[in-house]
């Protein structure tokens, strides 16, 4: 009888407890959205509500870029619920106030804003929670945006929080708190064209009453409820990191990251919807390209909050810089063009130029090398950098010209080409934070890119390999090892192409297309064999193919891992993957004609150009020295410039890839060629460079 007691006993604690499913039921999550909402806002005494919730949340930045430059609140709470980052226009304001049908509302236009294509997967957010057989609960405008249906649809609706009577009614909810937006908007309707329209008291006065709605919404929502507030949008012409919380039960004061990002940081507006659907357990679908938000390092509230304030500062100041400093990079580089052409044209004695030449071919590198240092912590932080840069790019001129290898006119340039391959290769296999927030790099603010290889430092890592492996393969010509000179620059060439397209490393999809015509020209050049049209054609061919290869590697990894590069094949495979390509496209195309950066284009080349086919009347005949001296410099140059001109073809940095391959490799040549003495021996084994390819 003992069994039966047992089993009596058992029976009735199962019934007594509800199943574990049952208790998964029962979660639910708030999503609140404050546009505009910055960490330089979040203080305990003007955002009393905000600061005690950041006390209980993990705690990031969130990069609200959808389409554009900038996020109005429509295109971030759009983006939210497409799962994609989608736009309806530049300088957008607040999405459109939904038509209430009975306990419920519907969004107008969204069956028109599904059909354009930058709205296309709008409604999946709220489709999905549909799916799994819930219900959707909306406050305010964006809100009901984020939560809409295929249909534009949304259960239950408020256009406030006092408003909305039961808050437990369903398990996904959104509150749209657009206080702190509103007066940006007041008179246009459209964010405004200054970086900040309102006065510091203003802007206090509208953080409160943002703040006072936070608190509303908090001690309304169910007990157990985890919270996901997001500054989910801009408020002027100069786009900011904004504000992440993550309260739930796990939380224990730490910084946000994403897998989307690989920063600790660091979340994208696109990673709020797989962070909502998560926190009630509903499946993510396919399309959403969006990674749920982790948990990293553990700070005390006001480290943190100190730590992400610096950040938002560290980006804009970097993003605000970029532009003046690629403007100065150009006007310099042309002043020294024609300088050089002064003095060389005059048969005066050009050391100098040399040298200058070594310093403006550094000046790329040092932006990244920069970073070693602490420049965010400092109380004039961009001066800091641009002394910086300057500092570092004269250091290594330095070495390049006092080493050893001074005594060869191409050790100079070598030792800045190997500098400039060690330091991109580094800052690859440690996570690019030399790239990160810098002049020549990328930055969360922009939120191009967050990680892996850019297209400008991807520029200098072709450069450096070739024009290093070229001259090292100078040496095996003149010993008779052509074929070691062969085998190294592929060698070395396959092996920076692959970190720079690996996933994970550097995750460069239109950099490996540029990358393997530049070695297969140059390691041919050094062959000495021609290179016809259908070869070249061949050999961009391969590039893809090499791409898509390590594309469907990444593809096959689990999502969660994945970079872009499988996500892009994920897209490929479901069809949806033109939006982007034509986004890409159009970037391409803008950026073709920088003002910024063609002076660099043309200068550059104009000048190697007629230093070749006019050397007594440009250069004295450095240049075509620099080739009779080191005939191979001569293939490393040309497998640069393959790679520069494809990579600005296939790259949507355009302009920027060809700019930054002739401001590093034409200086190199030309110190070589003003260093370079007349040869009185013929190389063995010497084959000419063919003068076509």
């Amino acid at each position: 009888m003992r069994w039966a007691y047992f089993l009596l006993v058992a029976s009735a604690l199962w019934w007594a407890a509800p199943p574990a499913h049952a208790a998964e039921e029962e979660a639910s999550v708030a999503l609140i959205g404050v546009p505009g909402l910055l960490w330089e806002d979040v203080d305990p005494q003007v955002t009393p509500n905000l600061w005690r919730l950041a006390g209980e949340s993990d705690l990031g930045s969130v990069s609200v870029k959808t389409v554009g430059t900038l996020a109005c609140p429509y295109d971030g709470w759009l983006s939210v619920s497409a799962g994609v980052r989608s736009a309806v226009g530049q300088r957008c304001g607040l999405p459109p106030e939904p038509e209430q049908t009975g306990a419920g509302a519907r969004v107008p236009g969204f069956e028109g804003l599904r059909a354009t294509r930058d709205g296309t997967y709008a409604g999946t957010l709220g489709a999905a929670v549909h799916a799994a057989g819930h219900c959707t609960t909306a406050v305010g405008a964006g809100a009901a945006l984020a939560l809409a249906d295929v249909d534009g649809k949304v259960d239950v609706y408020a256009p406030e929080p006092a408003a909305l009577a039961d808050w437990s009614r369903c398990r996904v909810l959104a509150v749209d708190v657009d206080e702190l937006i509103r007066p940006y908007l007041a008179e246009t309707g459209k964010l405004p064209t200054v970086p900040e329209a309102l006065t510091p008291e203003q802007r206090r006065a509208a953080v409160r009453a943002a703040d006072a709605e936070v608190g509303a919404a908090l001690a309304k929502l169910p007990a157990g409820a985890q919270v996901v507030l997001s500054g989910i949008g801009d408020h002027g012409s100069v786009p900011h990191l904004r504000v992440a919380m993550w309260k739930r039960a796990e939380a224990s004061g730490a910084l946000l990251g994403t897998a989307s990002t690989r920063r600790d940081d660091i979340v994208i507006v696109t990673d709020t919807t797989p962070t909502v659907l998560g926190a009630v357990g509903i499946p993510v679908p396919q399309t959403v390209i969006g990674l749920p938000w982790a948990a990293g390092e553990r700070l005390s509230l006001e480290d943190a909050v100190a730590e992400l304030r610096r950040a938002d500062l560290m980006g804009t100041g970097i993003r605000n810089t970029t532009g003046l400093f690629f403007t100065g990079f150009a006007i310099v580089t042309v002043v020294f063009y024609a300088i050089a052409y002064y003095v060389l044209s005059r048969r005066k004695k050009a050391g100098a130029v040399g040298v200058v030449a070594l310093g403006l071919a550094a000046v790329p590198v040092s932006t990244y090398l920069v970073n070693v240092f602490p420049w965010g912590h400092g109380p004039y932080p961009i001066a800091l950098v641009i002394a910086g840069v300057v500092a570092i790019a004269s250091a290594i001129t330095a070495v390049a010209v006092l080493g050893p290898w001074r005594r060869s006119p191409v050790g100079p340039p070598a030792a800045v080409a190997a500098i400039i391959g060690l330091v991109m290769v580094t800052d690859l296999l440690t996570g690019t934070n030399l790239q990160f927030n810098s002049l020549m790099g990328y930055t969360a603010v922009v939120g191009g890119r967050y990680y892996g290889l850019a297209n400008i430092p991807f520029a200098l890592l072709a450069t450096s390999v070739l024009m290093t492996t070229a001259v090292v393969a100078d040496h095996l010509v003149r010993a008779g090892r052509r074929r070691a000179a062969v085998a190294l620059v592929s060698a070395l060439g396959v092996t920076a192409m692959l970190l720079a397209g690996w996933p994970g490393i550097g995750s460069d999809f239109g950099g490996v297309i540029a990358f393997v015509p530049g070695i297969a020209v140059t390691a041919l050049l050094v062959a000495g064999k021609r290179v016809s049209v259908l070869k070249f054609v061949g050999f961009c061919v391969l590039g893809g193919v090499t791409v898509s290869a390590l594309a469907v590697l990444d593809y096959m990894r689990p999502a969660p891992s994945q970079t872009h590069l499988g996500r892009f094949v994920g897209m490929v495979l479901d069809g949806t993957f033109m939006p982007m390509i034509l986004r890409k496209l159009g970037a391409m195309l803008n950026t073709m004609l920088s003002p910024n950066l063609m002076p660099i284009v043309i200068t550059g080349l104009a000048f190697l150009i007629f230093a070749i086919l006019r050397p007594d009347k440009i250069s004295a005949g450095v240049v075509p020295l620099a080739f009779e001296r080191a005939p191979m410099l001569k293939a490393g140059l040309i497998g640069t410039l393959v790679s520069g001109v494809v990579g600005m073809l296939v790259n949507d940095s355009g302009t920027a890839v060809l700019s930054m391959v002739v401001a590093v490799a034409v200086p190199l040549v030309l110190y070589a060629g003003i260093n370079s003495a007349p040869l009185e021996e013929p190389l063995p084994d010497e084959s000419p460079i063919p003068a076509k390819i």
